[in-house]
């Protein structure tokens, strides 16, 4: 196919041999199939942030790290040097993510790097050499649903005493190979210490994961994997080790109501999201 501008320079580069073919176009991202040497990888050519349209990015932005004083000023001041740097925390925080969590035993795909804007890392395919399909795109049985979920939610637990959540996690951000579910699309990772909105995000995406299993395997719809993990967590006694049951003893205390409408006001926009992504992946 015709090399897409953005992917010019590492071709130039030698860093890319061929661009074999556009894998799918997303609202934060283009990925496209390469050929690097005798391997076959994927380009993730992060949008500029006037093309993207994810929804409450500063949420998620809470917590990164900036290099120092100058660069903070220049992004509260949302100067143009401001906005450059954000784009680089952005475009780099996935990479950065992955990296993190690979060491810690999280299955999520290998990295090669990022270089103007583009990330190199590993295409996930099945026993067959096909690309993976995307846990939305999979039928499992009971079986294969309960066995799954309990191999994401020990994923889970994993990114969380690595200090991450993943923030965006659905049944569309994972893909299936022959060893089970493997975690992507992480440019939104939020640092669970230093994020307000840290536990919401959290119980969203284990939520999403027991919503989603739960279709296959109805007995899952009764766990309290993110209530569990969490006050584990807020209690530093998570560990890599710890044996995850599934139940969580809500505490007496009355509710507290604005937490609850928050949570409605949540539910309601990750359904909409949810819409729009299904409409979208049968777009492409």
């Amino acid at each position: 196919m015709k090399i897409p501008k953005r992917l010019q320079p590492l071709v130039d580069d030698g860093l890319i041999d061929e661009v074999v073919s556009r894998l799918m176009s997303g609202k934060e991202a283009d990925v496209f199939i390469v050929r690097c040497g005798e391997q076959f990888r994927c380009a993730k050519v992060y949008k500029e942030a006037s093309k993207r349209s994810f929804k409450k990015a500063a949420q998620y932005q809470e917590g990164r790290k900036v290099r120092g004083g100058r660069q903070a000023r220049a992004i509260g001041k949302r100067s143009s040097y401001g906005r450059q740097l954000e784009e680089e925390i952005w475009q780099n925080a996935e990479v950065d993510a992955l990296s993190h969590l690979a060491r810690a035993g999280v299955r999520v795909p290998a990295t090669y790097g990022c270089m103007d804007g583009v990330l190199l890392m590993e295409l996930v395919a099945d026993g067959n050499d096909n690309v993976a399909p995307q846990l939305a795109n999979v039928t499992l049985s009971e079986s294969q649903a309960i066995e799954q979920h309990g191999q994401m939610m020990d994923n889970i637990k994993l990114m969380l005493c690595a200090g991450i959540i993943h923030g965006d996690l659905s049944e569309f951000n994972v893909l299936v190979d022959d060893k089970g579910p493997v975690i992507i699309d992480l440019p939104q990772a939020v640092n669970a210490a230093a994020n307000n909105n840290a536990e919401a995000m959290f119980t969203r995406d284990v939520n999403n994961m027991r919503r989603y299993y739960g279709e296959f395997a109805p007995a899952l719809l009764a766990s309290q994997y993110a209530k569990e993990m969490w006050a584990l967590f807020e209690s530093a006694h998570l560990t890599v080790n710890t044996s995850l049951t599934g139940l969580f003893e809500d505490s007496s205390k009355l509710a507290d109501v604005d937490s609850v409408l928050d949570e409605i006001q949540a539910a309601k926009e990750e359904e909409q999201q949810r819409q729009e992504r299904i409409l979208d992946s049968n777009d492409h």
